[in-house]
């Protein structure tokens, strides 16, 4: 009876695709501005222009200028995911979609360091406040508005179109790199051709603009409204006061996708080009092809999640990662262009093991009334202790110790963080979203099997 009542809840099939591309497009155009600050041409040039003394150091400042943002993530997650709670979700993923893609935009339109002086690198600074502020209150709206709108038994599918659009920002930004580097000179480069891939990023933002306004906010939140039950006055207190275990099992899960996810899409390309000296546009060129393939196992991996479960999946990864990561480093440092493709791509298949369902894992620990603010607080907190400070971390340690094994040892710790939290949640597949208010973990795994 429940579940032929959920069933005549669920909405078409157009609708949910309206509603994936929708939220898609946000993660794309977070994305895109990561590929475009971490590639290596680009951020040396960054380093360079936007800082007095760029040198040898300019890379570890772009990768700075990274880490700033993060800074202000969980103060962005806790004022933008109790709103979407209150006023909507819809409302808040239009006005974050704006800010983030408004900010990359206008990093390119900076003067430098060179025409203001000192007011250059406290612009830019100040735009990746703002912009990582936005960020804080993106994803977890982002995968809520998915989960909330894909039907019981397809939500691994639809979810994982979320990470397709992480991965699909990120190749944009590195192919709109490695255009531009192959279009102009160094000099030009670093003149002024960096600027162009960060002028792409208004034209995203707007599409995604378009496409978050035209829809409607979602089923489970309109049916909250509708019963005059959406969150109360106070969400984020009702968020942490009433979920902070659950929170923390998120923070511990985070902790491991983060850093396996910022390790080999923000940290490699300058480990690739700093310490095993591969060359810029092969680095780019090697990355975009291993995160073309990731692209391509993503759904197929969400739909399978739909079958036998978040859990199997994110298991695997996660003792993949523990297992394979020195093994992976090794085959990275041979001095074979081959070996290095087999060891990369292999932690990139641990990777996207877990991409393919946390869109449809992370949403599901919550109850829908404070589901947007708990899942953006926790998610928030752990990228910015431990996803945005991976590669100033691992790439420091690298510099100060001499040793180019860090990237193994961080995904190793990590992985094993990341176990206990993977163990302790509930298996929420087959699981209507409606029915995930007041359920326990006994209860909700009950409720899968039902």
């Amino acid at each position: 009876m429940a579940e032929a009542a959920e069933q005549a809840r669920e909405v078409d099939a157009r609708t949910v695709k309206r509603a994936v591309l929708a939220s898609a497009m946000g993660n794309a155009t977070e994305w895109y501005d990561y590929g475009v600050f971490t590639s290596g041409a680009i951020a040396t040039s960054i380093g360079t222009v936007f800082f007095p003394g760029g040198g040898g150091g300019a890379v570890l400042k772009s990768l700075a200028l990274v880490a700033v943002g993060f800074v202000v993530r969980p103060f962005g997650g806790a004022f933008f995911g109790p709103l979407g709670d209150k006023i909507g979700r819809q409302r808040v993923l239009a006005l974050t979609i704006l800010l983030m893609s408004g900010c990359t935009f206008l990093v390119g339109c900076l003067p430098t360091y060179s025409a203001i002086g000192f007011a250059a690198p406290v612009l830019v600074v100040l735009l990746r406040l703002v912009q990582g502020f936005s960020t804080g209150g993106e994803y977890g709206g982002a995968a809520t508005f998915i989960a909330e709108y894909a039907p019981t038994r397809r939500r691994g599918f639809w979810g994982s179109f979320l990470e397709f659009g992480t991965l699909t920002g990120y190749v944009l930004g590195n192919a709109m790199v490695l255009t531009v580097t192959l279009s102009f000179s160094a000099d030009a480069v670093e003149n002024w051709a960096w600027r162009i891939p960060f002028f792409l990023a208004l034209p995203l933002g707007l599409i995604g603009l378009y496409l978050r306004t035209k829809m409607e906010d979602t089923p489970e939140f309109r049916r909250l409204e509708a019963a005059g039950q959406k969150a109360a006055k106070a969400p984020l207190r009702e968020a942490l006061f009433r979920n902070w275990r659950m929170i923390l099992n998120l923070i511990g899960i985070v902790l491991l996708l983060n850093v396996a996810d910022y390790m080999l899409l923000t940290t490699m390309p300058t480990y690739f080009t700093n310490t095993l000296k591969i060359n810029d546009n092969t680095a780019t060129m090697i990355i975009i092809g291993v995160e073309v393939v990731q692209m391509a196992l993503i759904a197929p991996i969400g739909l399978l999640s739909d079958r036998i479960g978040r859990k199997p999946i994110l298991l695997t990864a996660a003792i993949g990662f523990l297992v394979f990561s020195y093994p992976a480093i090794k085959l990275m440092q041979a001095g074979n262009l081959a070996l290095l493709i087999v060891g990369f791509g292999g932690v990139a298949l641990l990777l996207v093991l877990m991409l393919a369902v946390i869109g449809s894992t992370f949403p599901a620990m919550f109850p829908t009334r404070v589901r947007y603010g708990s899942f953006a607080i926790g998610y928030n907190v752990s990228t910015s202790v431990f996803g945005g400070t991976c590669g100033v971390i691992v790439t420091a340690l690298i510099d100060s110790t001499g040793n180019e094994d860090w990237p193994a040892f961080y995904l190793m710790i990590a992985a094993a963080i990341g176990l206990v939290p993977i163990l302790l949640i509930p298996e929420t597949a087959r699981v209507p979203i409606s029915r995930v208010d007041g359920l326990g973990p006994a209860a909700t795994n009950a409720a899968s099997t039902s």
